[in-house]
């Protein structure tokens, strides 16, 4: 059992109630009473969490809708196991539709992890959609920061000479100019 999976039975424990519902989807190794799970009528978010954590760790591509909900929600521990999952499924819709949750000015708050998940995936839409992103977080008072951050270093981790222009913008920034800075140089020389 891997610390992400660890962490959210742990998490889950508590909002579930332990209840045998609780410890039968933890058990189960069938991957259709899963995926009803993911279907059926008035299941409780942390049924539907379990199962599609569990699915689409597994490659099940029947969780990629429940996990780009997760993605985009409110609580970011949800957020962190559903990008969690979403690396792992291997699903060709999982890049585009990270990037669409980034790059949304109107959830900016929440897009921490579909950021995070677009530099780990280091797909052909992740450097357009970090650019994007970082370049509308740059004003003086920008409160989402973090995100900002998270962009400067995913585009440090993918090294694409496309950023630099948006990462010398950075430099200036308080919060960001040190990460700009070392983003800079995991670039190829141009």
């Amino acid at each position: 059992m891997n610390e992400e999976y660890r962490s959210l039975t742990h998490r889950l424990a508590e909002e579930a109630g332990e209840s045998a519902d609780y410890r039968r989807l933890l058990a189960t190794d069938d991957d259709e009473e899963l995926a009803l799970v993911l279907v059926e009528r008035e299941r409780p978010l942390w049924a539907r969490e379990i199962a599609a954590f569990r699915l689409g760790c597994g490659g099940d591509r029947r969780a990629f809708e429940t996990l780009v909900l997760l993605l985009n929600h409110r609580d970011p521990e949800r957020c962190v196991g559903a990008a969690h999952a979403l690396a792992r499924l291997g699903d060709p819709r999982t890049p585009r539709a990270a990037a669409a949750l980034a790059t949304n000015s109107l959830r900016t708050a929440y897009a921490l992890h579909p950021v995070r998940l677009l530099a780990e995936l280091g797909a052909p839409e992740s450097v357009p959609a970090l650019v994007s992103t970082l370049s509308r977080l740059l004003g003086p008072d920008e409160p989402h920061w973090r995100v900002a951050l998270a962009c400067v270093e995913g585009l440090g981790r993918l090294g694409d000479a496309q950023a630099r222009p948006v990462l010398e913008a950075a430099l200036p920034h308080p919060r960001l100019g040190d990460a700009a800075e070392d983003a800079l140089s995991r670039l190829p020389a141009g």
